[in-house]
């Protein structure tokens, strides 16, 4: 994997599985306070990762090219991540279950 800039959705998807499969990340402070909070373990972000589908895509953030990304752990929660996608290593951002009234649902925004 390289350090260079990725836009392609489905490009992004594919390298968030492998990051997460070989066990590639890095949980910020500010990740690791609100998985405290919210009862989010290791296992359900991995499990977020590998069947990811991009909800919105920042490409040109001014902290570094990131996403954010919805799945499910495995006993079917719905979780948030967001995450760098241009690095060789994912670094996750935060993660949160989306919930009202910032969210309607988990891949559409409510209320700002």
């Amino acid at each position: 994997m390289s350090d260079v800039p990725i836009h392609s959705l489905e490009a992004i998807v594919a390298r968030l599985r492998q990051q997460a499969e070989e066990e590639l990340m890095r949980i910020t402070v500010h990740a690791h306070q609100e998985m405290v909070e919210e009862h989010i373990s290791l296992d359900d972000v991995v499990s977020v990762l590998l069947q990811a589908t991009v909800v919105e895509n920042y490409p040109e953030h001014r902290r570094g090219a990131c996403c954010l990304v919805c799945g499910q752990t495995r006993t079917g929660r719905y979780l948030h991540v967001v995450c760098t996608t241009a690095l060789d290593l994912a670094i996750i951002i935060t993660v949160y279950e989306p919930k009202l009234p910032k969210w309607v649902d988990p891949f559409t925004r409510g209320q700002r």
